[in-house]
């Protein structure tokens, strides 16, 4: 049996809200825009955004939808972005 981490706090996670902060700017949108849309006040999208407060998977296919991806397409990024973590990781050994 795999034990279970506190994923809030691992690089994967780090990863996850990086990507999602990336996606909300090349959107050109801003917190407060993003929580009009997720109908949201602007501190949550802000804790979002940090790691103070954490998404589930609903919340991260709605977030992505309104900055106009698609979760299937995040997912796919957020695979590639983790497999390129672990090439660069095994390179710096």
């Amino acid at each position: 049996m795999w034990p279970m981490q506190k994923t809030l706090y691992t690089r994967q996670y780090e990863v996850m809200l990086g990507m999602l902060r990336e996606a909300r700017t090349d959107a050109g949108m801003t917190q407060v825009d993003l929580a009009k849309r997720l109908d949201m006040s602007q501190s949550d999208v802000s804790k979002c955004e940090q790691g103070a407060r954490r998404l589930d998977v609903i919340e991260l296919k709605l977030w992505v939808e309104a900055v106009g991806g698609q979760l299937q397409a995040f997912l796919q990024a957020f695979e590639a972005r983790l497999q390129s973590d672990v090439v660069t990781q095994r390179a710096l050994r």
